[in-house]
């Protein structure tokens, strides 16, 4: 599946538009129950592993969700977040289901420097 924050996909043609697709994961707010607080205080260095597992978790509810309706690819790609209670964050990955096809001169992205050389 693949997952872009751009509206196109060089080297690939969009055959047709399924619509928006989510993926939602929600968390605890408490800094203390999930642990991003050191015994020390300031941040805990397993924040950053932690709010990016929680991120990856949305983009691959989103990207089930794609395929479950036939697509194999999303273009344009956005993380939003709210505040659900005092106590509780979601996290919302989000963007537009679509089918490709490779273009037909047959390069794939990134491909292109290879041919080049």
């Amino acid at each position: 599946m693949l997952v872009v924050t751009t509206d196109n996909l060089p080297g690939y043609e969009i055959r047709d538009v399924l619509g928006e697709v989510i993926g939602i994961t929600a968390r605890s707010n408490n800094p203390f129950n999930e642990g991003i607080k050191s015994l020390h205080g300031g941040t805990n260095p397993r924040m950053f592993e932690m709010l990016t597992r929680w991120r990856e978790e949305a983009v691959e509810r989103m990207a089930q969700n794609a395929l479950s309706r036939g697509a194999n690819a999303i273009v344009a790609m956005r993380f939003d977040h709210r505040n659900l209670t005092s106590s509780w964050i979601e996290i919302c990955a989000y963007g537009t289901a679509v089918v490709v096809s490779l273009r037909a001169n047959g390069v794939r992205p990134g491909n292109h420097l290879a041919a080049a050389s």
